[in-house]
């Protein structure tokens, strides 16, 4: 049997300028060999004909360059949420839409526990309900003895019950920022950020590293991206401890894993420290695990009123956000790691913390100009066209949170920052105008990884009442599916690599069962996913 293999498929969207559409793609080695018609590697010698995709249409392998390795792993605890959800076995689990059935879904998860074991869940969200929001006294209904800890969608904020507040130590006497107390001087219950979370964490074993970096949990992603059609994917915050890196690579090292995984490791210590951490691991990486990157906090989320936002604040009149990292820490972090040659992903959602990662990456590259840094803002949510500018004028990426305008849409408008500034949120049509290189995300386990209806939020813009929430940020099918492929690819500095079906790139392809450039743009996240080729080798569903 020969080693080229010609696949042929009802249309192939390549995302190639110089030859756009095809065929016919042939594979060597891993490798795209050719691209064209069905003799378009005969000039290579023989070749084996494969027409088991011949029905189907292929597009470069989805790359999702923002979402977290828990997404397959949070199913380990009760999901909470108000939206449906998909676990990694392909299980629908209903949304919980009022605070009561949160309570009721609760405390039928609590009953399947062992009487020693927390009650952990995640993916709630207390903006979609129309009650008081959640506290320890609804936490309590479930159990007072049993400790109890409710992560929120956004992951910047969670509730725990009496029980939990008690093991952490927060009483009338806290008094630390993130530490929500009541008319009364007591906890309510709810913690916002990190540094009021962590205590109850570590208390409960809510362990986010061990959780992500199991062996069940790195299949489980895998699992969780073919599903979505995504063949690169992004683990963006990673401790990355010597244990895990030998896992990950283990994992990923054999051969039918179907994935290509690049960590970005969290800077949780000082510059100087995680600049080494972060060249030492760039040396180990594999065609499978891209190593080296680092990602920076700085602010909170919107939807938890815990992002840093410029005039005229939030429309509510809450405090002004929670900074995760301090701007001069934020400083600090940017020169070192610029100076290093280290490429950053730096989190920013609100426009304030958006403007001074702006800032410290202006003053570093003044320092050690970088030509070809291609450091990545993420989220980029309430970026308008003057921050942008700047972004393109300093040759930075944006990786843009499409997925929001769906899932929180109607809450911003009426709740966290008013319509004005929600119809520019996530704003992919100023970033392009301004000639930044985008991509879009899901944010994964935030909202489900699903690269073709992160495609339809950024086209269509719909929330999830129907509204089109700012027609002049929508952007094209083609711009959209670019984002997707081509354009994360960029922000990866893959693109020499992957992002589109060329010959001399890795032979990675999503199999659809339509076409997403003909269908109806409302209809472009129905268009079925079938499986994904990694590496030349078919994984269909």
């Amino acid at each position: 049997m020969s080693d080229i293999v010609v696949y042929s498929a009802k249309k192939i969207i390549t995302m190639d300028v110089n030859r756009p559409e095809a065929t016919h793609v042939a594979v060597r080695n891993g490798e795209v060999l050719a691209v064209g018609d069905a003799r378009c590697a005969d000039q290579w010698g023989t070749v084996t004909h494969d027409d088991s995709l011949k029905d189907a249409v292929l597009m470069p392998g989805f790359i999702e360059a923002h979402a977290h390795m828990m997404a397959g792993a949070m199913w380990e605890y009760a999901y909470a949420g108000f939206h449906d959800r998909i676990d990694p076995d392909g299980k629908l689990w209903p949304g919980l839409t009022d605070i009561d059935a949160v309570i009721g879904g609760l405390s039928d998860y609590a009953q399947g526990l062992d009487d020693d074991a927390p009650l952990v869940g995640w993916g709630f969200d207390p903006i979609f309900l129309k009650t008081e929001r959640l506290s320890k006294k609804h936490l309590d209904q479930i159990s007072t003895t049993k400790p109890i800890a409710i992560l929120y969608s956004n992951l910047h904020l969670m509730c725990v019950n009496s029980v939990a507040l008690e093991m952490a130590g927060f009483d009338h006497t806290t008094n630390a920022e993130g530490v929500i107390k009541g008319p009364d001087g007591t906890p309510t219950g709810e913690l916002q950020e990190m540094a009021a979370m962590f205590p109850v964490m570590r208390r409960l074993n809510i362990d986010f590293r061990g959780l992500s970096q199991k062996e069940t949990s790195i299949r489980a992603y895998a699992d969780v991206s073919r599903r979505a059609g995504v063949t690169t994917v992004t683990d963006l915050y990673s401790e990355m401890e010597e244990e895990d890196v030998a896992t990950m690579l283990r994992v990923t090292g054999e051969d039918s894993y179907p994935l290509r995984i690049v960590p970005a490791l969290g800077a949780m210590s000082g510059p100087k420290a995680i600049a080494d951490k972060a060249e030492a691991l760039a040396k180990r990486s594999t065609d499978k695990l891209r190593l080296g990157a680092v990602k920076l906090m700085t602010d909170g989320a919107i939807q938890g009123w815990t992002a840093r936002i410029k005039s005229p604040g939030y429309v509510g009149g809450q405090p002004n956000g929670i900074w995760n990292t301090p701007p001069e820490v934020i400083f600090q972090l940017v020169e070192e790691l610029n100076s290093r040659g280290i490429q950053m992903h730096i989190h920013v959602n609100g426009d304030e913390a958006a403007e001074v990662a702006l800032n410290a990456i202006e003053a570093a590259l003044r320092k050690h100009p970088w030509m070809g840094h291609r450091h990545v803002l993420q989220h980029c949510q309430m970026m308008g066209r003057d921050l942008f500018t700047r972004a393109a004028d300093m040759g930075l990426c944006c990786n843009i949170f499409a997925n929001h305008i769906y899932y929180f849409g109607d809450q911003h408008v009426a709740m966290t920052i008013g319509v004005d500034r929600a119809e520019r949120m996530d704003g992919a049509r100023s970033a392009i105008d301004a000639g930044v290189n985008i991509a879009i995300h899901s944010d994964a386990p935030v909202t489900p990884m699903a690269p073709l209806f992160t495609a339809w939020c950024a086209v269509n813009r719909q929330t999830t009442s129907g509204r089109t929430l700012g027609h002049a940020q929508q952007i094209t099918v083609q711009e959209a599916l670019f984002a997707i492929t081509l354009g994360a690819a960029y922000t990866l500095k893959l693109d020499r690599e992957i992002g589109s079906i060329q010959t001399g790139k890795r032979a990675d392809f999503t199999v659809l069962g339509d076409d997403p450039t003909k269908v109806d743009p409302m209809a472009l996240k129905d268009v079925p996913v079938l499986g994904t080729v990694f590496g030349g080798r078919v994984h269909l569903l």
